[in-house]
């Protein structure tokens, strides 16, 4: 127990400095509901065969998502990754770079930074981006305090910004972490009964710093009226989108319809799903919010040999520059599985990257077409389009379909109660590349069979 630690000089000594009598009074702001008070359960000292032997035992127990029939996104997409990326990002000169941000990285790890930069902007349709962010929600709470940065000074709406109200509360947390400190005020805005956006409410936001939405929405809609957005809020407010990165090989990029700042998840680009990460967030904008975009960007220029040279040209971070003159607190980034973006789309190239979008787009298409046909299961936005994911709507609750799903060896998708309170009875179902036809015969025959009982409860 903490109390228990042995109270070393140099420990009271601190302890005193900050005005403190024990080391419980220094994490007196944690709850008690969440404090550890007993001793760790962990095993007397073991053998390395022993260790070893545990490792396995334990490790066995994960089942790996490319061995289910699986329906879960919700963010994370399991698109195939090319075998050439993972032998490619294994060599030396990659892997085992160590602080590839600091002035001495090499010129061939910098160009490779430059290449994922460029290829972002080029995506996204907009003229900058940086080396990455940890994941997208970082990304889209660092794009709204660059955009208040920007445009606090002229708004009408000072420190404020508003925020789709889709948006799942994880997002919304990191979002909150960013804000709250700052003294942003954060308002939602309202989505039509068809998941589009409530262009009425977006009218209410002209005037502030920025608009934050996701393109497509985190239920799946895709939104034609986003195309709307800069047109209402004005010049004076920042447009931020969320996207899919792999949706823009068949949608439009969103620096064409007047985006200022573009963010989102790059993990379905280069990197396979995995327990928590590692992830990487892209963010690019227009030359207006250069200055003051979290991050670093290498740039291309000419050595004093006339040489093509690549260097670190911006690094807003504390470690690179005055603390107090940082725009964030962000003190690396995801160089390396950023790079493996890079490689995939590089490998790809733009015609590769339309067929896989195009591919998702398809099993999508055929998963709507299947699963509509289940007359007790309804699909609430059936007449919106949808990138590779939409919510059908159950006879009973999602989390209890979910675990008949998961009995049967499939992962049924997403319960969405988990975002919104009262959407218990509503499933997220995503598809994408790697979505056989019969993977998804399948689902739609367990779904038929599990709502006929629901709907068999109901009536006895």
């Amino acid at each position: 127990m903490v109390d228990q630690l042995p109270n070393l000089g140099r420990e009271k000594e601190m302890l005193e400095a900050m005005g403190m009598s024990s080391i419980d009074d220094l994490f007196a702001d944690l709850p008690e509901s969440v404090r550890m008070l007993e001793d760790l359960p962990l095993r007397p000292p073991q053998s390395e065969e022993g260790i070893i032997a545990d490792a396995k035992r334990l490790l066995g127990a994960n089942v790996a998502l490319g061995d289910r029939v699986s329906f879960l996104g919700a963010g994370l997409n399991r698109n195939y990754v090319p075998a050439s990326v993972f032998q490619l990002i294994t060599r030396g000169e990659f892997l085992t770079s160590y602080t590839p941000y600091q002035p001495e990285v090499s010129q061939g790890m910098l160009q490779a930074m430059w290449e994922f930069q460029t290829l972002i902007s080029e995506l996204v349709g907009l003229e900058i981006s940086n080396l990455s962010v940890y994941d997208s929600s970082t990304a889209a709470a660092e794009a709204l305090t660059c955009s208040v940065r920007i445009h606090n000074r002229k708004a009408e709406q000072k420190d404020t910004v508003y925020i789709s109200e889709l948006v799942p509360p994880a997002r919304m947390s990191v979002i909150h972490n960013y804000t709250q400190g700052a003294g942003i005020n954060l308002k939602s805005l309202k989505h039509n009964d068809d998941g589009t956006l409530d262009l009425e409410s977006l009218a209410e936001a002209a005037g502030s710093c920025g608009v934050y939405v996701e393109q497509p929405n985190p239920i799946g809609v895709l939104d034609g009226g986003l195309v709307r957005v800069k047109e209402i809020i004005g010049e004076n407010t920042a447009f931020i989108v969320g996207v899919a990165p792999v949706s823009l090989g068949v949608i439009e990029a969103p620096g064409n319809y007047g985006a200022d700042i573009v963010v989102g998840e790059g993990q379905a680009l280069g990197s396979p799903i995995t327990y928590g990460g590692p992830l990487y967030g892209i963010f690019a904008c227009t030359k207006a919010y250069l200055r003051q975009m979290p991050g670093r960007i290498v740039g291309k220029s000419i050595d004093v040999d006339g040489k093509v040279a690549f260097c670190l040209t911006l690094s807003t971070r504390e470690q690179h520059i005055r603390r107090h003159r940082a725009t964030s607190n962000i003190c690396t980034n995801e160089t390396l599985i950023a790079l493996m973006g890079a490689m995939h789309m590089a490998l790809l190239g733009p015609e590769g990257l339309e067929k896989l979008a195009y591919r998702n787009l398809a099993a999508c298409q055929l998963g709507k077409a299947k699963l509509s046909e289940i007359d007790s299961i309804k699909i609430p936005h059936m007449n919106s389009s949808h990138y590779n994911e939409f919510v059908i709507e159950l006879p009973g609750s999602a989390a209890d379909c979910i675990e008949y799903l998961d009995s049967h060896g499939v992962v049924g998708g997403y319960d969405l109660g988990n975002w919104y309170q009262d959407k218990k009875n509503w499933l997220l179902v995503s598809f994408s590349d790697q979505t056989q036809a019969s993977e998804i015969e399948l689902l739609a025959a367990h779904l038929a069979v599990w709502a006929a009982s629901q709907l068999q409860e109901v009536l006895v």
